[in-house]
């Protein structure tokens, strides 16, 4: 999903930034050093991209996450690896915090010239696709991210280079690719603002009937051109989009809720109820009342 361009400015002597947040990405701070930081406005609650790299790891809230054409739920824990110019945003449900690293080293960066980061090279291109880390590697990941929070100076670009090293050994079965295809949108984006209008619309109302004409009045564009547009950078066709929102809502609320399955898919905007279930078939591979079961076997329900 095509998004507004984040101006990243990287702190005076730095080579990276570090940043904290603890009630929600839209008001983050930049770590200067352990007992200095600068508050900034946080992108991470529309959707956006930047050139840098980033790291991002929640310990606190839950939401749903957009990254490239992927979307699913996020909560305490989550560790994602995002490439450069990829897309994304955290729709929060309530407060978060978290930790983030950004970088930029393009090609022909310094960086690139000592033969051990070449290694990383690998790492770097898959995170095109936005990378999720999980098990052992999350819970080392966010240990040194809190170590690199805590540092200054040399020590820091050593935290930084352990990290990335950290990156490059994750055990395949600890990583998981979100977005389907890798996303890098150019710097100019013409129509960047009218598909965030479009996406907040949609997450504000998607338990609503949204007709197509509402979105093009509000975005004042053509049939065609938001199609396309639409089409060519989230990955997915306007009602591909909305049922996604509308499907991961039924899940939170088949797992929190003994609400009955009928009264659940209308709430979150279907209108019949086959439809629901073949959908929800074909994404979960289980009817919801199977989902929901196993939801709470887990739990010990």
């Amino acid at each position: 999903m095509r998004g507004r361009r984040e101006q990243i400015h990287v702190p005076g002597g730095q080579s990276f930034r570090v940043l904290r947040w603890s009630q929600g990405v839209h008001a983050v701070e930049a770590l200067l050093a352990p007992g200095s930081a600068v508050r900034l406005k946080g992108e991470g609650n529309h959707w956006h991209y930047h050139p840098a790299m980033e790291l991002a790891c929640f310990t606190a809230g839950e939401g749903t996450r957009f990254v490239g054409d992927h979307i699913a739920p996020f909560a305490s824990g989550d560790v994602v690896l995002l490439g450069e110019k990829l897309p994304h945003y955290w729709h929060a449900r309530g407060p978060t915090a978290g930790l983030a690293v950004q970088w930029h080293f393009p090609h022909g960066h310094p960086f690139w010239s000592f033969p051990e980061t070449l290694a990383l090279g690998g790492v770097f291109k898959e995170a095109a696709r936005g990378l999720r880390y999980t098990g052992r590697t999350a819970a080392t990941l966010t240990a040194a991210l809190h170590a690199l929070a805590g540092s200054a100076g040399p020590a820091r670009l050593g935290q930084l280079l352990n990290l990335l090293a950290l990156l490059a050994a994750a055990p395949a079965g600890e990583v998981t690719p979100l977005s389907s295809r890798a996303f890098a949108l150019p710097t100019a984006a013409v129509h960047q603002q009218r598909i965030g209008v479009a996406v907040r619309l949609l997450l504000a109302n998607f338990r609503e009937v949204i007709r197509l004409d509402t979105v093009l009045r509000l975005t004042g564009m053509s049939k065609p051109t938001f199609a396309r547009q639409f089409k060519q950078h989230s990955g997915k066709t306007f009602s591909e989009f909305i049922n996604q929102i509308r499907l991961q809502a039924a899940c939170r609320e088949l797992a929190e809720t003994d609400d009955p399955v009928l009264e659940i898919a209308l709430a979150c905007g279907f209108t019949q109820i086959s439809f629901f279930n073949r959908l929800f078939r074909r994404v979960h591979r289980c009817s919801p009342t199977s989902y929901r079961t196993k939801l709470r076997r887990r739990a010990g329900r």
